[in-house]
């Protein structure tokens, strides 16, 4: 009998949970770095992650899919899945710098019903059911009330994958937003920087390259929270979409015009 998504919520978090601390655990341990796609890397610590979260995702819910960030997909096509992230901001994570998390959203047709965000070290827990629960450290999710980009602390991602000609359009979109934006920063977690959207930490998040697996949990958050998750070109972003521009809604035409062309 497959759990309802109040008890799928309480399963994930206990998961994730699980997951956070086994990696506050080796965070200050030298790491065996290992490359993966130009300078992008992985870790001992993202597998170790992974093995838990998966093992404990495929417990809570046997007939459900898994696409992880390492792992890859397994399972049955076209039913419920989870898209989880066992170490978002392994960069990061590997300098032992606190900008990681566990990310895990679990999916009926395609469309996220439960998400899960941990971040130890950053000290943020974001929840999210459906029309029923889009908390952020127990608090409900409300996003800045920034009305100008003037005024607005906006994150981009600008990071090890990418390639010379990702590197120019980051470069491109970092010098735009420094010249008008009160702040300009790079994180690179991008399911922690969606939630500090949805949590009015963040007037807005960027991202010219953003996976599924880091995203799927937290771009219903902001929604929820009364921001917009859009593309370049304005239409709403889906997991799939590469683009990713997050804010809290009344930046965001402003963000775009700033952006265009990038």
């Amino acid at each position: 009998m497959t759990p309802n998504r109040l008890e799928i919520l309480a399963g994930a978090e206990a998961i994730a949970a699980r997951a956070a601390q086994t990696l506050v655990a080796m965070h200050e341990q030298p790491h065996d770095v290992a490359r993966k796609q130009l300078r992008d890397v992985v870790t001992e610590a993202d597998l170790a992650s992974e093995r838990l979260v998966i093992d404990g995702l495929r417990a809570l819910t046997p007939g459900a899919a898994i696409l992880s960030e390492e792992a890859g997909a397994s399972g049955p096509d076209g039913g419920t899945r989870w898209i989880v992230d066992p170490l978002d901001g392994t960069v990061n994570y590997a300098s032992r710098l606190p900008w990681f998390s566990v990310t895990m959203a679990y999916q009926e047709q395609a469309r996220t019903r439960v998400g899960v965000l941990h971040a130890p070290l950053a000290g943020i827990v974001a929840r999210y059911v459906e029309d029923t629960i889009a908390t952020v450290n127990g608090r409900d999710v409300r996003v800045s009330a920034c009305a100008s980009l003037g005024d607005a602390v906006v994150s981009i991602i600008l990071t090890s994958h990418f390639s010379e000609r990702e590197v120019a359009r980051a470069a491109e979109a970092i010098r735009r937003l420094g010249n008008v934006a009160r702040g300009v920063r790079i994180i690179v977690s991008g399911g922690l920087e969606l939630t500090l959207v949805a949590d009015a930490r963040l007037d807005a998040f960027v991202s010219l390259k953003a996976d599924i697996v880091s995203h799927a949990a937290a771009m219903p958050l902001v929604r929820a929270a009364g921001g917009r998750v859009t593309r370049f070109d304005g239409r709403d972003s889906t997991d799939e979409d590469l683009e990713k521009i997050a804010s809290n809604g009344a930046i965001h035409d402003e963000l775009l015009a700033c952006l265009a062309g990038v």
